[in-house]
């Protein structure tokens, strides 16, 4: 997971994080600002599951898309999951066709700032597994 280069925030990548790993992700945090290059090497080293890049700044639109089409454009990382979310917009959420145009360019999904967290995990495949039944063997009938 990182952000976007643009964006210099960190609570929201710790906040990710946490969540992430309290529902069974295994999360490498790149940090804030982190330059397109350096997240395309990164994830041609470690291989994820799962690009996941967080922005508050409202650039992330902007970035977002710069990215998306470096890692769709290269060969090895082009069928990588990469969502996107949060302030993705200076104007605010919903901002006027960038959801789609993010869509449109190679986003598996885009999350706007109040989206659903199950959801979220959800996209990922992650998240609280239901419980699981287990007949027990030790019954015995009277």
């Amino acid at each position: 997971m990182t952000s976007v280069s643009s964006d210099s925030h960190m609570w929201n990548l710790v906040f990710l994080q946490l969540l992430l790993e309290e529902n069974g992700g295994k999360v490498i945090n790149l940090g804030a600002c982190a330059p397109d290059e350096l997240v395309m090497s990164e994830c041609l080293r470690i291989r994820p599951d799962a690009l996941v890049i967080s922005t508050v700044n409202g650039h992330g639109h902007i970035d977002g898309l710069r990215l998306i089409r470096k890692i769709r454009g290269h060969a090895v990382l082009a069928s990588m999951k990469v969502v996107i979310g949060g302030k993705l917009g200076v104007h605010g959420s919903r901002q006027a066709g960038s959801r789609a145009e993010l869509v449109a360019n190679g986003f598996d999904a885009v999350f706007e700032a109040d989206a659903d967290l199950d959801r979220f995990l959800d996209c990922l495949g992650l998240g609280t597994p239901p419980p699981r039944r287990v007949a027990s063997t030790d019954i015995r009938s009277t």
